[in-house]
Formats: C-alpha cells, structure tokens, sequence
C-alpha cells in the first residue's frame, strides 16, 4: 500500500502524468472516493501521461464511458456512478474493457463487485481539505504490486 498527499489539483494531475508512466494496455485501475474527491482530475493527469489532451477529458457521468486515444494508448473512462446496480453494470459491458487493449479506469468501482478482474489497482481518495487529497493505493495481485513499487521509487 501506498498513501500520498496532494494539495492542490495541478498537483493531483501531477500525480496521475506520474503514474501513466508505468501503465500498459490491459491494466485497470479502480477509483473510489466521495463526490468531488478528485477522481477525474486523477484521470485528467493519467490522460495527461498519455498524451491525450486533459481539457477534452470530463466525467463520463452520463454517456458512462469515454474513450481516449493517446500516443501510444488509449483511455478508456468508465463512471459507475449513475448505475445501481451489478447487473446494469453487467449489461453495460464492462468486461470487454479488460482485453481491450488499453489502459481501464472506472470512477465508484466498487459498484462494480464482482465484475472487477481479479488484479487490478485500488485507488481510494480522500477529502482532506478544500482542496488537499489523501490517495490509498493498494496492489490487488502481483502484477500491480510491481507496477506500485515503480511509482513509488519515482515519487521518493
């Protein structure tokens, strides 16, 4: 597990450029925080990393996934969070995203349960402030536990 602080959202973008460094097609990474934690402007920064314009990416609230492409990579943004339950979240497709090749990001992934694969990385966000944020990464399965202790000798 990993636990960093940012303090500003330029600094949260920051953060998510950092980490797109390390990401591959076929990873998944899994948000959950309150509303207003700072999940897309997380996706932001990873766009950012990926070469993908950040000011075209916006909560896909209501169209429930976007797709980006980057240089090398696209994005695809996933928003769970107007759906209620596993099953519209199944009917969705979500799945199909995992061997796409791509990198996955799903805001309210919890709302996903048991459709999440079964590596992925956890990344919860926490209010601190107005605009300070907590960030808990958390390795689900070897593959991302590799991919943290990258970021975190990059961050140190």
């Amino acid at each position: 597990m990993l636990n960093l602080t940012t303090n500003t959202p330029e600094q949260t973008i920051a953060m998510g450029k950092q980490l797109a460094e390390f990401l591959k097609p076929g990873d998944v990474i899994a948000l959950s925080g309150n509303l207003g934690a700072g999940k897309t402007t997380l996706v932001k920064g990873i766009a950012q990393g990926m070469g993908i314009n950040e000011k075209k990416v916006n909560s896909p609230s209501y169209v429930l996934i976007r797709e980006y492409k980057g240089k090398n990579i696209q994005l695809f943004h996933c928003d769970l969070y107007r759906l209620n339950n596993v099953e519209q979240i199944s009917f969705l497709g979500i799945e199909d995203y995992f061997d796409r090749e791509g990198v996955f990001v799903i805001e309210w992934a919890k709302r996903a349960g048991d459709l999440l694969p079964d590596e992925y990385l956890d990344i919860n966000i926490d209010l601190l402030g107005e605009e300070k944020r907590g960030f808990r990464l958390k390795a689900r399965g070897d593959k991302y536990q590799r991919l943290l202790n990258k970021f975190k000798n990059l961050i140190k």
